[in-house]
Formats: C-alpha cells, sequence, structure tokens
C-alpha cells in the first residue's frame, strides 16, 4: 500500500490527460471544419472559431497546469466549463445515455456530464493531493 500512496500525489494525470486531450482534440477539429459546423448548428462561422480556441486554449492550459501551478490547472478547468454547460444544455439535455437516438443524434449527455465533473475537480483541486504540492 506504501507504493500506491506514494503514487496517488500523481493520480490528477490520469484526469488531466483525459480532459485535457479532448479538449485539444476537439478545439483544434474545430478550425478546419468550421464552416460546415456552423451550417449545422445554425450558428456563426465567428463563434465557431471561438468555441474551438476556447476549448483548445482551456484543453493546453489544463495540460500545462500539470508542470506549473494549480493556477494554470484552475484556469484552464474554469475556462471550459462554459462551453461544457452551453454542450449539454443546447445540445445533449434530455437524454442520459451518450448513445445517439433519433430525438438526440448527437448523443445524450452523459460523457459530457461526466467531463464537468472531471473540469470541477480540477478546478477545486488544482494540482495538489496533499498541501506539501501546492
Amino acid at each position: 500500500m506504501k507504493f500506491l500512496d506514494n503514487l496517488s500525489g500523481y493520480a490528477h494525470w490520469a484526469l488531466r490527460l483525459a480532459l485535457g486531450s479532448v479538449f485539444l482534440y476537439h478545439g483544434l477539429s474545430k478550425f478546419p471544419g468550421a464552416a460546415g459546423l456552423a451550417s449545422m448548428m445554425s450558428m456563426p462561422i465567428a463563434a465557431i472559431y471561438m468555441l474551438g480556441a476556447i476549448e483548445a486554449l482551456g484543453g493546453a492550459l489544463v495540460l500545462i497546469g500539470g508542470f506549473t501551478s494549480s493556477l494554470i490547472t484552475r484556469i484552464g478547468s474554469l475556462i471550459l466549463m462554459p462551453p461544457m454547460l452551453g454542450a449539454i444544455m443546447l445540445v445533449h439535455w434530455g437524454q442520459w445515455s451518450f448513445a445517439p437516438s433519433a430525438t438526440h443524434p448527437m448523443g445524450g449527455m452523459e460523457f459530457q456530464v461526466t467531463l464537468l465533473l472531471i473540469m470541477v475537480f480540477l478546478f477545486l483541486k488544482g494540482n495538489s493531493v496533499n498541501r506539501n504540492n501546492e
């Protein structure tokens, strides 16, 4: 058990890598297909570019924060919360299961809520498991 206790200070990396990589990927992938995504979602193309930039920046900060400071981690997590809440409320609300359906062709909110809770965890916890890591 001592071995696991010694590793616990690095446990945040599992959540950090999951969250940061998802948003870095999804943010950057919006740029090449921005026109099609804007048309599909009935949004201005500028909003798609802004959303992509916010997602990529937030994801990058969550990853960079693991090497720097809790403040960077917290800012990255905080930046990602509004787009995730928007996706939950505007696209995925009303169906829990992530699987697409006739009423929710982009799937339900199960995955998005999970990502949101990871954001909340990293925002509240930062980089540390104990006070010595601050």
